[in-house]
């Protein structure tokens, strides 16, 4: 990705071709932001500011608060809130925020699952022993501590100190991949060849000592 009009754009294709496709029936666009000199942040329209995110709150308030203040990219059919956040410093990604917030409830969908299950949307959902987890991949050069805060790290849950680590910093394309083939895999088996790859990569971050450890990957290109 060279910089943040390509982010941007990227977003807004995916963003359209959901809309398309009824996998996002709630939406707020990419936009960007001059946040310094040389230095842009891309968002979404109507973004209140996320610090209460970071806050010891009870997942279910905290989902209530982001669906009521509408802080995300897209709200998927069953209620999950995407967030797709970047910002690039001289043309260069220097943090993002790609986060992934599951309804914490359910029970809607599961205990009714004759009135969903003709729809591929709630297919994976339907089974009662699903648990909600909430997941969110970062990339922030400023906080790097080698093997204490990798620049690129997977978040599962809202564990602090949770920080898996990542190969690179990803495209918006390969979160929203990740996000659908994972926890809607059967709507995305049918909708994958509709949405494309753009080949927007970045450059490996992760360190020997890190790549030593547990970590995620994807090809760099």
């Amino acid at each position: 990705m060279t910089n943040a009009s390509d982010a941007r754009d990227e977003i807004n294709q995916i963003t359209r071709k959901l809309i398309e496709l009824g996998l996002s029936d709630d939406q707020n666009y990419a936009v960007l932001r001059e946040i310094g000199a040389s230095r842009i942040e891309v968002t979404f329209q109507g973004d209140t500011g996320l610090a209460y995110v970071l806050k010891n709150t009870p997942y279910s308030d905290l989902y209530k608060e982001l669906k009521s203040n509408r802080d995300y990219n897209m709200s998927l059919p069953d209620g999950g809130l995407i967030q797709i956040q970047y910002v690039f410093q001289d043309d260069e990604v220097d943090k993002h925020r790609l986060a992934f917030f599951p309804s914490p409830d359910l029970s809607e969908f599961q205990n009714e699952p004759e009135v969903y299950e003709m729809d591929l949307v709630y297919a994976d959902i339907l089974e009662s022993k699903v648990v909600t987890t909430p997941l969110r991949f970062d990339f922030d050069r400023q906080a790097y501590v080698e093997n204490e805060h990798p620049m690129s790290h997977v978040t599962i849950g809202q564990y602090k100190n949770c920080r898996i680590p990542m190969r690179s910093a990803i495209s918006p394309f390969r979160f929203m991949e990740f996000i659908l083939g994972s926890f809607y895999n059967t709507a995305y088996r049918n909708f994958r060849d509709q949405i494309t790859d753009n080949g927007l990569m970045h450059p490996e971050t992760i360190t020997d000592l890190e790549a030593r450890r547990v970590h995620f990957g994807l090809e760099c290109r």
